[in-house]
């Protein structure tokens, strides 16, 4: 069931990325190009959509929230932490930055794999890369002795 439900999540947030155009990267360049300078016209359509899933996100967890458990687990996974912290702001603006540069965002890049073309997969493959050797940063760094 747990991964029944998964997959049509995943389906139906795959198939709004597609059909709302986010998977082209183009038009979400599009939307970055405030001044009209590289491409020459702003595309607000990017805002419309982050503002729908917002809307839908909103509903959602007023709804879910109000259950005594998900429909999959026996309680709900929320976040715990709540503090700003170097992690936490350096991988937000890593992802802004590739985004902005790439016109690329995870869940763009996945369900624009589908396409067949090559962007998408060099993106998620350096994405991958990405993650594993931030994950070896960070092993290194925990494995060293902090001075007192």
């Amino acid at each position: 069931m747990r991964i029944a439900l998964s997959f049509a999540a995943g389906l139906v947030f795959g198939a709004g990325i597609l059909i709302s155009g986010m998977a082209n990267p183009a038009k979400v360049l599009n939307f970055f190009d405030l001044g009209g300078i590289a491409a020459g016209r702003w595309d607000p359509s990017l805002a419309f959509v982050m503002g729908g899933a917002l809307l839908v996100t909103a509903i959602g967890y007023r709804l879910a929230l109000r259950r005594p458990a998900p429909l999959a687990e026996r309680r709900f996974h929320l976040p715990d932490k709540t503090a700003l912290d170097a992690r936490l702001i350096g991988g937000a603006a890593l992802f802004g930055i590739g985004w902005g540069v790439t016109g690329f965002c995870p869940g763009g890049a996945v369900p624009a794999l589908g396409l067949g073309r090559l962007e998408p997969l060099v993106f998620v493959a350096t994405m991958f890369l990405g993650m594993i050797a931030a994950r070896n940063f960070e092993n290194r760094a925990a494995s060293r002795p902090r001075a007192a």
